[in-house]
């Protein structure tokens, strides 16, 4: 297995349990979405993915609805997606993606986080160079074979294949995704979710106490409602 594979599963039991902060990203992705592209997600690829995710952590269909037509009021603020880079105390590097509609909120929030735990902001693209951006999808399993799979749809730009007790997922990079996404909808394999994500290109390890200085500023990250994604460079496990 590939590296998009132990991402995936070391991360699988952290970070984004909590259902209403869930739906309060996806309800930030649908106002994006739906600016960017309109409230037909017939038409608008990037919403369509989105409801799929939707579905995938039983968000009510009610919520979805009146999300997309508060995003369709021309009164509606839009939330511009902004990127922090810096480091958690022991040489760790952080990658803070958010979600906002005050900038000037978000980066005072964000700076303070790193500073009462010991960190450091940094300037754009001091740590971003080193995360792979890659995009996924979770498909349903029933009658495909991974290794079918990845063959099919390596010339389409997938890296990495394996399956879970939750489906089979496609890893590719960033700008594969349309592509991905088309030809899925094209061959009628169900499309349980997808996304984007970092994945570190080296991790380092750390114990005890140096691992809870970490978690400290993490956690702040991950409380605040502007920030969508936090990734990292520390080595994670299960455990």
């Amino acid at each position: 297995m590939g590296r998009a594979f132990e991402f995936r599963k070391a991360r699988k039991m952290k970070r984004w349990s909590a259902m209403s902060k869930a739906f309060t990203r996806i309800g930030k992705d649908i106002v994006m979405a739906v600016k960017e592209g309109g409230p037909d997600p017939d038409s608008n690829s990037r919403l369509r993915a989105i409801i799929q995710n939707a579905k995938s952590v039983n968000m009510p269909k009610d919520n979805v609805e009146r999300a997309i037509k508060r995003a369709s009021d021309k009164s509606q603020g839009d939330y511009k997606e902004v990127i922090f880079e810096g480091y958690a105390p022991h040489g760790i590097a952080i990658l803070v993606e958010t979600a906002t509609d005050n900038n000037t909120r978000t980066v005072a929030n964000v700076r303070s986080y790193f500073n009462k735990c010991d960190g450091s902001l940094g300037t754009s693209g001091s740590v971003v160079f080193m995360f792979d951006h890659t995009c996924n999808f979770r498909i349903n399993a029933e009658g495909l074979d991974p290794e079918e799979v990845e063959l099919e749809f390596i010339d389409y730009g997938a890296e990495e294949v394996f399956a879970d007790e939750d489906g089979i997922l496609i890893y590719a990079p960033f700008e594969s995704f349309g592509a991905i996404q088309a030809a899925l909808e094209e061959k009628g394999v169900e499309i349980l979710s997808s996304g984007f994500e970092r994945i570190p290109q080296v991790t380092k390890p750390l114990s005890g106490d140096k691992v809870a200085d970490v978690e400290k500023l993490l956690e702040k990250l991950e409380e605040d409602d502007d920030v969508q994604n936090v990734y990292h460079t520390m080595e994670e496990t299960e455990a």
